[in-house]
């Protein structure tokens, strides 16, 4: 169990990682390549041995139809190991290849070189007795401490076969030295790629890490203090200058509801100051005549019915940014006609439409919102005019018109404020939320927003979308009245 816990609670930090993931890979390329190498050195060297025994093979065959040297001198000495160094005491012969006749019976006549009793296997018997010319057999035996390599190859035709052998220890020591240099240099390759790793992964956590406190920063305390620095264009880089971008977008949609929330109790105040003064007043409801109540009971419902709007819009305006609409092509046309004709039985008036006939992706419901806002807005500065209230889209430019006062200049750059009421305005009905809503959707669409006294009179109020969503024809459209 205590084993357990302790594998458990081992969690390696993304650097150690790194730096283990580099050590395995390069332990196991090294080794692959290593045991490569050694393999291919090993074949080559035993390959050269194997043709050494041959040829001393074919001139022991050669000697043996002819006469056959008595003494134990060498019938062939071959060098297997040049170089500078010397056999030492007891070495003599090393390099020498030793031959040997066996007979069918398995007995074996010494033919040249060192006089070594190599044991003569059963192999070797079968192949003496009824081994096909040229059939051979390689193998390595011991003698004492000694090791030999031995190529055995039949005569055929009942001549018996013939043995060649050499002292292959030498070998072994050099392929056991490549062995150990091979290993040392898979441990080197091992510690390199471990170092590489660690340092590799600091340079890429490090920014990670910073990515990590602030966020734990953000968890415990809501904010982030100091800007993050979005360095590199790698993938950590671009994670970092999204995370301080969506640092930035958390921040302002704080401060905006922040703003909201100040806002709102400000605009609550009036109304709800109204009506605890007329619950006040109710309490000596008998001592009122008919005409004051009536009053009393008129300015409760206005203020009632003045609080259920401006809660609405509060809604609205606090879900805007929230809602999850997805994007979808919008007809221009058909939705400026639907909000026509929502404010024409609203209100009573009517609407020209002047629309082309253009596409664009957008938010359906915050686009038709945003064009029912402009227009109940001129409806309600225009609400003793006769003429028409006109709607021009073009190319992503959705403009209202009206023939109302017009808008003051100073006002112009303030009417989509939260609550911003004109002088002009404050005697008319409405929470002052309707063209922040407007603003709030234009924004969402890579718009703007713009007010302005129209030539001859009236105001133009409306906004733009952005250039990339607009799709499908913009020819213009015929001009119909909403109903």
């Amino acid at each position: 169990m205590r084993l357990r816990s302790l594998r458990v609670g081992f969690n390696p930090s993304l650097c150690l990682r790194f730096a283990l993931a580099f050590a395995v890979v390069g332990a196991v390329v090294a080794a692959v390549v290593g045991r490569l190498s050694y393999c291919a050195a090993s074949d080559r060297i035993m390959a050269e041995i194997d043709s050494t025994l041959r040829s001393a093979t074919v001139v022991a065959a050669g000697d043996q139809d002819g006469a056959l040297p008595s003494s134990g001198t060498p019938a062939q000495t071959l060098d297997l190991y040049p170089g500078p160094d010397q056999p030492g005491p007891g070495d003599e012969g090393v390099r020498t290849v030793i031959t040997r006749a066996v007979d069918q019976d398995g007995s074996a006549t010494h033919l040249g070189g060192p006089t070594v009793r190599l044991p003569v296997s059963d192999t070797t018997r079968a192949l003496a007795a009824s081994g096909t010319t040229g059939q051979t057999d390689i193998t390595e035996v011991k003698v004492g401490i000694r090791t030999f390599r031995v190529l055995s190859t039949a005569l055929g035709d009942d001549r018996g076969a013939l043995q060649a052998a050499v002292h292959i220890d030498q070998t072994h020591r050099v392929l056991g030295g490549m062995a150990r240099e091979i290993a040392s240099a898979s441990l080197a390759v091992m510690l390199v790629a471990a170092g590489v790793g660690w340092a590799l992964a600091r340079r890429i956590t490090r920014r990670l890490e910073r990515l990590a406190r602030v966020a734990e920063k953000i968890s415990v305390d809501g904010r982030a203090d100091g800007a993050i620095l979005a360095d590199g264009r790698d993938e950590v880089g671009r994670l970092s200058a999204s995370f301080s971008r969506m640092l930035d977008r958390l921040a302002a949609a704080r401060e905006a509801q922040d703003r909201l929330v100040q806002d709102a109790a400000h605009e609550l105040r009036t109304p709800l100051t109204s009506l605890r003064t007329n619950a006040s007043v109710l309490r000596r409801v008998t001592e009122l005549s008919p005409y004051a109540r009536d009053r009393l009971l008129d300015d409760v419902e206005g203020e009632t019915a003045e609080l259920g709007q401006l809660v609405d819009e509060l809604v609205e305006l606090a879900l805007a940014r929230d809602r999850e609409e997805p994007e979808e092509p919008v007809e221009l046309f058909a939705l400026a006609r639907r909000a026509a004709q929502r404010v024409h039985r609203r209100t009573g008036r009517f609407v020209l439409l002047d629309v082309d006939e253009s596409i664009v992706r957008g938010r359906r419901q915050g686009l038709e919102r945003a064009v029912g806002n402009l227009l109940e807005n001129a409806a309600k500065f225009d609400a003793d005019g006769d003429d028409p209230i006109e709607v021009h889209v073009r190319q992503g430019r959705i403009t209202v018109r009206d023939h109302g006062p017009g808008i003051d200049a100073a006002d112009a750059e303030r009417v989509f404020d939260r609550f911003y009421r004109a002088d002009t305005a404050r005697s008319l009905p409405g929470s002052g939320l309707g063209l922040a809503i407007v603003r709030d959707v234009a924004e969402a669409h890579g718009g703007t927003v713009f007010a302005r006294t129209r030539p001859g009179g009236g105001a133009e109020v409306g906004f733009t979308l952005e250039r990339a969503r607009i799709r499908g024809p913009q020819t213009p459209g015929a001009k119909l009245r909403g109903t």
